[in-house]
């Protein structure tokens, strides 16, 4: 059968595990916190294993930081950040892992399966624990959130499963983890992609600032993070439209909006963290 026959019946025999039936897996899951509907075509066993695979990739390929400062803050946030998540009954199957790249670009990400990479760059505009929180927390619900795999799921609808279905027939994991991270890491398409890349960020800005809220983060350090950050930034940022991800003013305003819940729940939370706390 050659690639162009393929149709998405060879793509689920291939992802559904025997005996589950097709709503079980697709299409009846909404995200943790917004309670949005998502269209998911791909099980979450799947994301987890792509994800852990890119994961030991990028370890591999890049130098892992040697300041001890960096790995002690970035691994103390992040479980206390895993450990609020779980007890919203979210990543409860993930095995999480924190590094902290040698490389000073201004990025960090979660893959599926809590893994989470830091790069040194982005730490000073953190300053303190608490923007590492902010970052953190956004990162890690992109993967709670399974936008990897609804971004695989709607590269499935808009391209008709060309590559994915091509990667999965064929079995080759090199090129399934390919996909993912391509799927995973925002389109170069306006219209449809971008928009919904944008919805993704925003979405992950708002599940995270109540995340950390609930692991004893202050929240109010969430809008600031991201005014630091606009002003962190060389060269000009690229309109909203054509961006990926939400403006920077734009997210510190939306944060600012969700202040008041977020901020009950850090007064809640039995223990308070970070902002006191410079990470350099």
């Amino acid at each position: 059968m050659t690639n162009r026959q393929l149709d998405r019946r060879e793509f689920l025999n291939w992802t559904i595990p025997a005996g589950i039936g097709l709503c079980s897996c697709f299409g009846c899951r909404t995200t943790p916190i917004t309670q949005r509907r998502q269209l998911l075509l791909v099980p979450e066993s799947q994301e987890v294993q792509m994800g852990v695979a890119a994961y030991e990739e990028v370890k591999t390929k890049n130098k892992i930081s040697t300041n001890a400062k960096y790995k002690e803050v970035v691994d103390r946030v992040g479980q206390r950040l895993a450990a609020a998540a779980k007890q919203q009954n979210l990543g409860t199957n993930f095995d999480w892992e924190f590094v902290v790249i040698a490389d000073q670009t201004q990025n960090a990400f979660c893959l599926p399966g809590g893994k989470v990479a830091f790069y040194e760059g982005i730490l000073p505009v953190c300053q303190n624990e608490a923007g590492v929180a902010v970052v953190m927390s956004h990162e890690i619900s992109h993967a709670l959130a399974r936008h990897g795999g609804e971004r695989m799921s709607q590269q499935l609808q808009v391209e008709g499963a060309g590559k994915i279905l091509q990667a999965v027939v064929k079995k080759k994991a090199a090129d399934k983890e390919e996909v993912f991270m391509t799927a995973y890491n925002a389109g170069a398409k306006y219209g449809f992609v971008l928009p919904y890349s944008r919805k993704h960020e925003s979405e992950a800005d708002e599940m995270g600032i109540h995340i950390m809220s609930q692991a004893g983060y202050d929240p109010s350090e969430a809008p600031k993070f991201w005014e630091r950050f606009a002003s962190a930034k060389s060269g000009d940022a690229p309109p909203e439209f054509a961006s990926t991800h939400p403006s920077d003013a734009s997210r510190a305003a939306a944060l600012k909006a969700l202040l008041p819940k977020a901020l009950e729940e850090y007064q809640a939370a039995p223990t308070k963290h970070g902002v006191g706390v410079p990470i350099a």
